[in-house]
């Protein structure tokens, strides 16, 4: 077992994946993030001649080529930067690529990844900070992915590119530089399936992407206070391992569910009414919601 820093073991995936399949294509901007790091993708663009474009900014056209391509055969990969474009390309996303299955009798699927950094981190102010996987959720027909470590970056990709359904991939830009195991193998991680932390008996932390991070560093404070706290981490929202979570919730009996999306009607929402519908008689305490107060994101230098 390796350890590599996220945005290494991403690039990594990404080789290996162009490797294997020369269906996959990559309509990018800034797949690595805004940081220094985007030097490295040159050697991707080398290594695939052909197989990498680097588009105008349209997030409606390049989404809009990307689910054609996805149409005709190819595996594409679209990257649209800050998961706040998103809005710029809901047509193609939500209207094209999640219902082409559907609105063709199963005759035409559209396997293509939109991939997207969401999240609050510096200097990101209320346009480029927004976090509409709770929206996307809504939207029947897409996968949605978001991974929080290295080892689950690259397994997750793998699976998301593989998939023939519209996948959304979330990352969030504090976690490229985080440092974790990487498996030497090259096997995916199958989409669905949650992932148990931290094992702790007293109560249960259900938490995405980034605030997986933050979430483990608070567990060990508490755990210094003799509280065990579970971490579960759904990975994917859709499919959701909703199994994994209420066998966590039965044995502590105790639920927060912490996520970046906004309070109303956000991931943390929607998990919350589910687990109350499943099991509010299991709780010995009301279940908690840690999100995004609902106002903009402030900007200060």
């Amino acid at each position: 077992m390796r350890e590599m820093a996220y945005y290494e073991a991403k690039l990594e995936a990404l080789r290996e994946i162009m490797a294997a399949d020369d269906r996959v294509r990559l309509i990018h901007e800034t797949f690595l993030g805004l940081s220094s790091r985007r030097s490295l993708f040159g050697e991707i663009e080398k290594s695939f001649p052909g197989r990498v474009v680097s588009p105008p900014i349209s997030e409606l056209g390049v989404c809009g080529l990307a689910t054609g391509a996805a149409m005709a055969g190819l595996r594409p990969i679209v990257d649209l930067v800050t998961a706040s474009f998103t809005y710029e390309a809901w047509p193609q996303i939500c209207n094209e690529a999640a219902n082409a299955f559907y609105m063709s009798g199963g005759r035409t699927r559209a396997p293509v990844v939109f991939h997207m950094i969401h999240g609050l981190r510096g200097g990101g102010a209320a346009q480029h900070s927004h976090s509409p996987q709770a929206m996307l959720w809504n939207c029947p027909g897409l996968e949605i992915v978001l991974p929080s470590s290295p080892r689950d970056v690259k397994g997750l990709l793998k699976a998301a590119v593989a998939s023939d359904n519209p996948t959304v991939f979330v990352d969030h830009a504090l976690l490229f530089e985080i440092r974790g195991p990487v498996p030497e193998d090259d096997e995916p991680i199958p989409l669905g399936q949650a992932d148990i932390k931290r094992a702790g008996g007293d109560v249960t932390v259900v938490v995405t992407s980034y605030m997986v991070q933050r979430s483990l560093g608070v567990a060990e404070q508490l755990a210094r206070e003799g509280i065990q706290v579970e971490v579960v981490d759904p990975r994917t929202l859709v499919p959701l391992d909703f199994q994994t979570i209420m066998a966590s919730v039965e044995k502590t009996r105790r639920v927060v569910i912490v996520d970046e999306c906004h309070h109303s009607c956000g991931v943390a929402a929607e998990l919350a009414a589910r687990i109350w519908e499943a099991g509010y008689d299991k709780l010995k305490a009301p279940l908690r919601r840690v999100a995004t107060l609902d106002v903009p994101v402030p900007y200060n230098k």
